[in-house]
């Protein structure tokens, strides 16, 4: 039985299909609301997420927690798309890079 939330970092996480996601680096937790909203996977299965950049996994996406992390939904591949070109002045700093929240696709 989980005691503390810590105890999530460095466990397996694998897909409903069986597919080993990555580890959990972080927890993102919502503080307002009191509870666990995502779990930070800093470096992704390449098959699974294109360049292996991290990932948000919502913490509704969990099925089960024990020695592993087991998922009830995760996209068959995550790729990132490109941003369109900034419009911004060329003065202006660019905002730093956020790892991609991944959300369910409308149905």
């Amino acid at each position: 039985m989980l005691v503390e939330i810590t105890q999530l970092v460095d466990r397996d996480i694998y897909t409903p299909d069986g597919r080993h996601l990555g580890k959990v680096n972080n927890i993102v937790l919502d503080v307002e609301g009191g509870r666990a909203d995502g779990l930070f996977v800093s470096e992704p299965s390449e098959y699974l997420v294109e360049g292996s950049r991290s990932v948000n996994v919502p913490f509704r996406w969990v099925s089960a927690v024990n020695d592993v992390i087991l998922l009830k939904y995760f996209p068959k591949r995550v790729s990132a798309k490109k941003a369109p070109p900034a419009t911004t002045p060329a003065a202006a700093p660019a905002p730093p890079p956020r790892a991609p929240v991944l959300e369910r696709a409308s149905r």
